[in-house]
């Protein structure tokens, strides 16, 4: 799996949790002040992407995650994802 693939299933599952258009979502969208998370969201994106990418999210990576860009590589380095 590539980078970019991680990006597109991430878009994906954003736009289902938060009611965003996927092509309002790029890498540098903050998840709160650009696509209007709450706290509440981010903890059912965060459940929804394990079990989408089966790993754990642990809770100190949780509170360094604010934007798209941070979420893939979160995912990526959990997955070992190639550029």
């Amino acid at each position: 799996m590539t980078v970019d693939e991680v990006f597109d299933r991430v878009k994906t599952i954003i736009s289902e949790k938060l009611g965003v258009e996927e092509d309002e979502i790029a890498m540098d969208s903050d998840l709160t002040e650009d696509l209007g998370a709450d706290s509440l969201d981010l903890v059912d994106l965060v459940m929804a992407l394990e079990d989408e990418f089966d790993f754990k999210v642990e809770d100190e990576q949780i509170e360094n995650i604010s934007t798209v860009g941070d979420i893939v590589e979160s995912i990526g380095k959990g997955l070992g994802v190639e550029d």
